[in-house]
């Protein structure tokens, strides 16, 4: 059976609304939390991290896409669809507002754990457009890969962290089985509508998640959305019993 880990509701002001996971980075480890997002206007000022990266995923339903800009010269906009992927190693400022006055940034902020050995290189960002990432049609099921790899399909990111990151949309009664390396520890965010994990319903409103810790054996886990179209992140990684922190 998996641990349930639960979301919290976060509100910044009148543009910032959020689902977040946060404070479970040992159960999740090698992520440290994710925020499901919605963001209408600049929110957050300029803003450090260090140690860790900074993942910023735009759904593909988003109004508009997100500017963003670093210390390390960094300006580009994150389309509906896009990746962007900021290695914040000894230290970087960042900032990310929504592209269009007026419209809605649709996204998650996800943090993950750099290898020790990198917690203290320099700063770096690596981006993905929307048209590069892999796509899977299957039946009832549509796949999208950002981040690692998925049966034979791999993005063409390369991380610093190894992980696997899935947008996967069900068509109602679709049914779907996600394979899970032996040693990957392995969390299921719902994004919209109602999926059964392994036979347990779990939908956004709920606020709570699947955890599957790191088994010595590959597993796989059953998805089925029972009542109409549900979207679902998979993320997935070895746990690297990091050190590091959110800072």
């Amino acid at each position: 059976m998996p641990a349930i880990a639960a979301l919290q509701r976060a509100n910044h002001g009148k543009g910032f609304r959020a689902y977040g996971l946060r404070g479970m980075a040992a159960l999740i480890d090698p992520f440290l939390g994710v925020d499901h997002a919605w963001m209408s206007e600049p929110t957050f000022p300029p803003h450090p991290h260090a140690g860790f990266s900074a993942v910023s995923y735009v759904f593909l339903d988003s109004e508009t896409g997100i500017l963003n800009q670093d210390s390390i010269g960094t300006h580009n906009l994150i389309q509906p669809g896009g990746l962007h992927w900021t290695a914040a190693g000894r230290g970087i400022v960042h900032e990310e507002v929504p592209a269009e006055t007026g419209k809605t940034v649709h996204s998650l902020q996800i943090f993950v754990s750099l290898p020790r050995e990198q917690q203290n290189m320099p700063p770096a960002a690596l981006s993905l457009e929307p048209q590069e990432v892999p796509t899977l049609q299957m039946p009832g099921a549509k796949v999208r890969v950002p981040v690692g790899h998925f049966n034979n399909v791999h993005s063409p990111l390369q991380t610093p962290t190894t992980v696997d990151m899935l947008d996967i949309s069900l068509d109602d009664g679709a049914a779907l089985v996600i394979p899970v390396a032996a040693g990957h520890c392995t969390f299921v965010m719902p994004i919209f509508g109602a999926v059964d994990v392994d036979d347990q319903r779990f939908a956004l409103d709920d606020l709570t998640l699947p955890v599957f810790q790191a088994q010595d054996a590959p597993r796989t886990i059953k998805l089925h959305a029972p009542q109409g179209h549900a979207k679902v992140m998979i993320f997935s990684g070895a746990p690297l019993l990091s050190t590091s922190t959110q800072r």
